[in-house]
């Protein structure tokens, strides 16, 4: 054999490792962004739509917001805070909605539009009209230990605690809080939640 079909031979198998290495490289690398994107996506936050007007004239329909997942790992969720929780009654349907009632109290719609807690009017500027339909809130709501009561800003034109299909949520049902709106492009920041 000739030296220079040796070495032909020799860069040709040369070629062959580098492009191997090169494509194994590629590959770790796609798994890599895979798998940050899975924990991001699971642990720390994701990307949302709001789809309808009940937490208007804080979000819109067709507002895109990040979720901040990670938050309420290590603080509990505070009054006023816009959260988002699974609707139960629909696969891969969450809902937007305001903290309005901490565990421990008793919340209570009374027949003049307003939110009672512990039997003291909340003074709050969120809910965008007086209240016509309490619906369960009507008598008193006594939250345990682990429950929150929601109430879309919009409140005459939002499914919430009020309704027995949302009712009353647990801790574990909320996935994280509505952290900042990234579009539409005129409208991008942090989500008000006091």
């Amino acid at each position: 054999m000739s030296e220079d079909r040796k070495e032909t031979e020799t860069e040709n198998e040369g070629k062959k490792r580098s492009a191997g290495r090169e494509l194994l490289s590629w590959i770790l690398y796609i798994l890599l962004v895979i798998a940050l994107t899975w924990f991001v996506i699971t642990f720390i936050g994701q990307r949302t739509r709001v789809e309808g007007h009940s937490m208007e004239t804080t979000l819109s329909d067709g507002d895109n917001l990040i979720v901040d997942k990670l938050t309420y790992h290590f603080t509990d969720p505070k009054r006023y805070d816009v959260i988002v929780f699974p609707y139960q009654h629909a696969e891969n349907t969450y809902y937007i909605k305001r903290i309005i009632g901490l565990p421990g109290e008793t919340v209570q719609v009374k027949t003049d539009g307003y939110v009672y807690i512990n039997g003291e009017r909340l003074d709050e500027h969120f809910g965008a009209e007086l209240m016509e339909d309490p619906g369960i809130a009507a008598e008193e709501i006594q939250l345990g230990e682990n429950e929150y009561f929601v109430l879309g800003d919009n409140r005459n034109h939002s499914s919430d605690s009020r309704d027995p299909s949302v009712g009353i949520l647990t801790r574990d049902q909320i996935i994280g809080r509505a952290w900042l709106r990234i579009y539409p492009f005129n409208k991008i920041g942090f989500v008000p939640h006091e």
